[in-house]
């Protein structure tokens, strides 16, 4: 999505009947980041990550320490992250990220959200030439170190661009260096709110409010589901 779409996420995720359908979302990541890399955060880039994202969203830390638990359970779901891809009402480029333990049941489920919103699903691969991978890092903005100061502290380490909203920071980078900005931000003392790797549209495209009210109605069906950890599109 547009980069100005992110800071319009923090009043999306309360659409999401906050904590019923967050908190097993980022317990799912927390369990197979743990499951891929092992249950050590120091150790696992991924993992950390995924348990500072939790704790922003003031996850209780009995949540988190299950979500370990489950991590090296025998009898737990084997989850596979699958991205399906479609096109929106008036022709929006939608991908979506899933982790699920039955490709069958979710597929079903994705394509009769597509179907009965306007939409329709494209072949794996068709609209991944049409976004960047991107690592995206936001935080309060520091007190102690101004705009021009931090870039030129992080550009070693990887950064691309850093934007402001209001009282949010976001720092872009390639996913590649999604290690070494963490470090850089870790090591200047700045709090990361949230961290992950995003999908970045190459060539955003500008609606309406009554068009963005359509595309919006299959985005939350998307959203709403368990197995659909996250959502991108080509929106500006």
């Amino acid at each position: 999505m547009g980069r100005a779409f992110e800071y319009r996420r923090a009043s999306k995720e309360a659409r999401w009947d906050k904590m019923s359908k967050l908190f097993p979302k980022l317990a799912k990541s927390i369990t197979m980041a743990a499951r891929e890399g092992g249950a050590d955060p120091e150790m696992n880039a991924r993992l950390r990550t995924a348990i500072m994202n939790a704790k922003a969203q003031n996850m209780p830390k009995d949540n988190i320490k299950a979500a370990l638990e489950r991590a090296s359970g025998k009898d737990t779901a084997d989850y596979a992250e699958i991205t399906y891809e479609g096109k929106g009402p008036h022709g929006v480029l939608i991908m979506a990220e899933a982790a699920t333990d039955n490709n069958t049941r979710t597929i079903a489920n994705v394509r009769a959200y597509f179907s009965k919103n306007g939409g329709t699903m494209v072949p794996t691969g068709s609209l991944e030439f049409m976004f960047s991978r991107k690592a995206v890092f936001e935080f309060d903005p520091p007190e102690n170190l101004s705009r021009d100061d931090l870039e030129l502290e992080l550009i070693e380490a990887g950064l691309e661009s850093l934007e402001t909203y209001d009282d949010a920071w976001f720092v872009y980078g390639d996913r590649a260096n999604f290690g070494s900005l963490a470090k850089a931000l870790e090591d200047k003392a700045i709090e990361v709110q949230k961290a992950s790797l995003k999908r970045i549209a190459l060539n955003p495209v500008t609606l309406s409010e009554e068009e963005m009210a359509d595309v919006e109605k299959l985005i939350d069906r998307l959203e709403d589901d368990d197995d659909i950890q996250a959502v991108y599109t080509n929106i500006a």
